[in-house]
């Protein structure tokens, strides 16, 4: 090993590894997959295309989500703000919406666009590559919609929103179907139910259920232990 190579994996501690980076990868892997490089802001108009409530069913993933009135939720890497202006209605009265993203400029857009919308229940928040950034026993339900898989530090970002969540509290992992291969993204942004549930096994979850419903995504389920 190199001297620059040894410095890396020290750094990563024992969690993570590097490797060769793919084409859409980091070069770093965690639990037997390479992590995926994050999309910019400067793809937020994806995010908000007039075909994603046809390609990806948004109004399944709500009713997957079961929402409440007075719950609070976090979107983490909620990107421009999609679900969380759609969820937002949802959790009143008396409930909020931290959505949540590591890069600025997305930030920025989740700010204009709650405000364009009137959903004052929704608070935009930076967070950091490696912790959420909430207080804790917070947070009912933590969801992440097709981010996981482009965490650079899954384990500290998960750790986190554990901290977060309050006992019974429920973090739900929306991915594109690594089984699937007729759902059309790239590998590297795809996750396994297997695999979800596997790096999932490390901390005080359970797995509650999984909605496979959605043409191209499915929506994992775990509860935080009491």
């Amino acid at each position: 090993m190199t001297s620059a190579a040894l410095a890396q994996s020290v750094a990563y501690g024992d969690r993570y590894s590097q490797l060769p980076a793919s084409a859409d990868g980091i070069g770093k892997s965690y639990m037997g997959r390479e992590i995926s490089a994050v999309m910019g802001w400067q793809g937020a108009a994806w995010l908000e295309r007039q075909e994603r409530q046809r390609e990806e069913r948004t109004d399944l993933l709500l009713a997957a989500l079961v929402l409440q009135p007075g719950i609070v939720v976090a979107d983490i890497g909620a990107g421009t703000g999609y679900l969380s202006r759609r969820m937002a209605p949802a959790v009143m009265p008396g409930g909020k919406v931290w959505a949540l993203d590591v890069q600025p400029e997305m930030v920025s857009l989740l700010q204009a666009g709650a405000k364009r919308s009137g959903l004052t229940q929704i608070e935009a928040r930076l967070s950091a590559v490696d912790d959420v950034k909430l207080p804790a026993s917070s947070v009912d339900l933590a969801v992440m919609v097709d981010v996981y898989h482009e965490l650079a530090y899954p384990f500290e970002v998960l750790a986190s929103v554990l901290k977060a969540l309050k006992p019974g509290g429920r973090l739900v992992f929306v991915e594109y179907k690594a089984e699937d291969p007729r759902v059309p993204i790239k590998q590297l942004h795809k996750m396994s139910e297997a695999q979800i549930k596997k790096e999932a096994a490390v901390f005080p979850l359970d797995w509650e259920r999984t909605v496979s419903t959605l043409p191209w995504q499915h929506v994992v389920v775990f509860r935080k232990r009491d």
